[in-house]
Order: structure tokens, then sequence, then C-alpha cells
């Protein structure tokens, strides 16, 4: 069984991204967030899922859907073989086509309540399309239109009730917020955010765990690897990403990167060209019989 994680990407198709593990039993997540919206496939064995404050086990033929930006972690139950796939979905682009379906009525992301769907048919569909992504022979427009259609097909079958009221930050927390996305290559300190918020220590990370789930440090180091995971898809050397993203050296960041994400920087940057050569090679080989 092939332990390396598998990821496929096209610049032509921002959008959309897609990783596979073939086999992630000696997998471990911490709890992290993206900036997409995601949804999973398990494809073998069982996980513990941890999502929203809530634990529960994940099984064979179920699909999970995370909301951009919420804290959770899914990991092997015991030393069973575990498989998945995983789509992220960038949210302006799929808040534009839940706009296009009636599903919003504004141009704002709005959660899903659900996060566990057992439903074999849209499991089948799925697991087809990703199938089709990581099919050479496909071409990008094709490939474009099979993710359109699905996600269509997913959120048209979705029930109204599965839409979740979500409060905006508060001001307070916005103020924390906006400064550290604008200065997460910084050496950010709990006393500037206290400084900026009028909160003290111990209020300040009682608003960030309750609000995003994590303590202000988890989050500012979790964006870290988000910014960085957009530089390394642009082949930016591992070194100048660490440095520029708030990281103290590449070997720091290194381990920072696989204890989130379960992969290596390499693995994520490099794994779709890898994945391009080794079809290509396999072509090659083929004609030559």
């Amino acid at each position: 069984m092939n332990t390396t994680p598998r990821f496929w990407r096209d610049p032509a198709l921002p959008q959309v991204e897609l990783r596979y593990i073939e086999d992630g039993r000696q997998l471990r997540y911490a709890p992290h967030s993206h900036r997409q919206w995601s949804l999973g496939a398990i494809l073998a064995g069982q996980s513990h899922f941890e999502y929203a404050g809530q634990q529960q086990i994940i099984k064979t033929g179920q699909l999970l859907l995370i909301n951009p930006h919420q804290v959770h972690a899914c990991n092997p139950c015991e030393s069973m073989r575990w498989s998945y796939y995983m789509l992220y979905v960038d949210t302006d682009w799929l808040t534009r086509l839940r706009q296009d379906l009636g599903e919003l009525q504004c141009d704002q992301w709005q959660d899903l309540s659900i996060s566990c769907l057992t439903h074999p048919l849209l499991f089948e569909q799925f697991t087809t399309l990703a199938t089709g992504l990581f099919d050479p022979q496909l071409t990008t427009e094709q490939k474009e239109a099979d993710v359109s259609a699905f996600l269509r097909s997913l959120f048209s079958q979705l029930q109204d009730d599965s839409l979740a009221g979500s409060e905006p930050p508060s001001a307070t927390l916005q103020k924390a917020l906006v400064y550290l996305h604008k200065h997460y290559d910084s050496n950010v300190t709990l006393e500037t955010l206290c400084a900026l918020t009028d909160l003290n220590k111990g209020a300040l990370i009682r608003l960030f765990r309750q609000a995003c789930g994590m303590t202000p440090h988890a989050y500012l180091t979790n964006l870290r690897i988000q910014m960085a995971q957009i530089a390394l898809r642009s082949e930016t050397p591992l070194a100048e990403v660490a440095l520029t993203h708030g990281f103290a050296d590449q070997p720091h960041f290194q381990r920072t990167f696989k204890r989130l994400l379960a992969a290596t920087p390499i693995q994520y940057r490099d794994g779709p060209k890898r994945l391009h050569q080794q079809y290509t090679a396999a072509e090659q080989q083929q004609k030559r019989q």
C-alpha cells in the first residue's frame, strides 16, 4: 500500500484542489482549518472526526463537509487501513455557484450545519469525480465541467435546513483577525493583540477559543501554513517560504506543516508535478511496447 499523499492541482482550475490517501493509518493531524470549503470521502477504514467541538466516528462510504475556517481533525481508528479523498474548493467561487442555484440570497458565504452525510449516490458521484481529476486523459475543460456539475448536484440535494446561522465576528475579534492577516509574516505577540483589543491575555484567549476554536497563537500558526500553501503552489523555494511566512527556519516550517497537514511541504509542492511525470513515463512505456 502507498502511504505517500497524492495531490492534484491544475493552474487552469485554481478553484479546486484534490488530495488522495491510499493508506493513512500512520497519519496524524493536529487540529487545523482551511481557507476553502472541503469535502471528503472515506474510501476504507474508519476515523475519529473532531469538528465544531464534537467527536464522532466516520465510516467507509460517508462524506465529510467541512466549512471554511472551522477547526477540525480527522485521524484513523486503531491500525486499520484508512483511505480517503479530500476536495478543497475556493469559497468565493463556491459562493457564486450557490447563488446561481438560488440557495444563497447574497454574495456572502453561509456555513452548512451538516458535517457528515451518508448518501450512496453522492458518494459514488464524488469518487467518480475524484478519479477523473487524477486522470491525465481528461481535458481541463471536462474536469471543470465535472466539478461544477457535481457540486451543483450536491448543493441541490442538500436540504434548506442544512444552512447554519453564523454570527459575524465581534468588532473586538475582527480587529485582532485583521491584524493577524496583515502581519502573519511578522513576530506578532499576545501582548500586541491585547493592546490592540484592550483585553487581558485570559480574555483574549477565551475570545479566540470561543469564536475560532483555537488560541491566538494556534490561529496565527494555522494562518501561516495556509498562506505558505499558496506560495508553494508557485514553486517558491522552501527556505524562502519559511522565512517570509513567520517561521524561524526551514526545519521549523517543515515540522509545523507536517503536523497540521500530515504531508511535507515538498510532497505538497511537487506532488502534482511528480504525478504528471509518472503518467508521462507510463505513456512512453506503453508506446515502446
